[in-house]
């Protein structure tokens, strides 16, 4: 290998193990806290889909205080990964998230799917949370172990 490709390469491998953490919380911050900013001054265009979801789910609950609350939670979790401390709470509250705005992939595959495979808009903006996963995961990965 050239030894200038591999200084290169040395370089970008480093200068990624070292500012991974931070740009990979202020990434996850950027997007909930801004997207759940949009839920709760009522500009986000999710709003449809939440309510859907909720009228599938959980009819009791009316939708503009739903996705207002769930848009506060939203920059909740933003804030909190901003806090290398709180990291495994901001985690758990994630995983609820993420397991909650999955449901339309299977309680509402009209508005999910086109077709077999064949994500709608929504659908698209609902699986790309897989890199949310991912990249949490990183941050896990960087969290020292509880001793027993």
């Amino acid at each position: 290998m050239n030894k200038y490709l591999a200084k290169f390469d040395q370089t970008v491998i480093t200068f990624s193990q070292k500012f991974f953490p931070i740009f990979s919380r202020l990434a996850l911050f950027t997007v909930y806290f801004w997207f759940g900013l949009l839920k709760v001054i009522g500009y986000s265009p999710a709003g449809p889909l939440v309510e859907e979801l909720l009228n599938k789910t959980l009819p009791f609950l009316t939708p503009d205080q739903f996705i207002f609350y769930f848009g506060l939670l939203e920059m909740a979790i933003g804030i909190l990964f901003l806090i290398p401390q709180l990291s495994r709470l901001v985690i758990a509250i994630l995983v609820l998230h993420l397991i909650t705005t999955a449901g339309p992939l299977f309680l509402l595959p009209q508005i999910a799917w086109q077709n077999w495979f064949i994500p709608t808009l929504e659908g698209q903006y609902i699986i790309k949370n897989l890199l949310i996963i991912a990249t949490a995961m990183g941050i896990v990965s960087g969290i020292t172990p509880w001793k027993k």
